[in-house]
């Protein structure tokens, strides 16, 4: 019984800790739809890709 107890109170004393030091730029709100969700911009095309290898090993050992 005693380890459920000092289960909670680490648990109540991580979560406060989480919520402070977040302070008012925590989002409680949840998933979010339409207009109001945030999403990171996308990376750069060149940056995504990586650039294409000068010939396949199968096409090169064939000729």
């Amino acid at each position: 019984m005693w380890k459920i107890v000092v289960g909670f109170v680490l648990f109540a004393a991580l979560s406060m800790y989480v919520i402070i030091t977040a302070g008012d730029k925590a989002d409680m709100g949840g998933e979010k739809h339409g207009a109001d969700a945030v999403h990171a911009p996308e990376a750069p095309a060149s940056a995504a890709a990586p650039a294409p290898a000068a010939a396949p090993a199968s096409a090169a050992s064939a000729q």
